[in-house]
């Protein structure tokens, strides 16, 4: 989603690319200077920190990351930190829904919509919207809000 989101933000946008894999963090630098992006930065954060500087950004979009979160108070203060007031947290999601959710992603997948949401309420966000006008098979889309 980098390329996409840096060239939607453009011009005057920036976007940080965070992972806490430095390959991966490498990986998305080398596309964004390949596709001549100067509006795109990377930091490697930590299982517990996203090495983002307080109140410096506007919105933390993750897609089917938040599943892999294992210190998740920890993430979850860091990611409101980062934030500026009003800023928004997107989750995009695996559903985790017995029955139908496939049994290799039940397993996979360590917490469903309702688990996460609640996680997110408890660490100090507020829910703004659950998006649904946007078809997706096996993931949720949930817009959370720092106040």
């Amino acid at each position: 989603f980098v390329v996409l989101v840096a060239r939607a933000v453009s011009p005057g946008g920036r976007v940080i690319a965070n992972d806490i894999s430095k390959p991966f963090t490498d990986a998305i630098a080398k596309r964004a200077q390949a596709e001549r992006l100067s509006n795109v930065s990377t930091v490697v954060g930590t299982d517990t920190d996203t090495g983002l500087a307080p109140a410096s950004v506007d919105l933390v979009f993750t897609s089917d990351v938040y599943h892999h979160f294992t210190k998740v108070p920890q993430v979850l203060a860091s990611i409101r930190a980062a934030l500026r007031p009003g800023g928004r947290f997107i989750v995009v999601d695996f559903e985790r829904i017995p029955g139908v959710t496939p049994p290799r992603m039940l397993e996979h997948v360590r917490a469903g919509k309702e688990v996460v949401t609640q996680e997110i309420l408890a660490a100090g966000f507020r829910l703004r919207e659950e998006v649904r006008s946007i078809p997706l098979k096996e993931n949720y889309f949930l817009v959370f809000e720092k106040p």
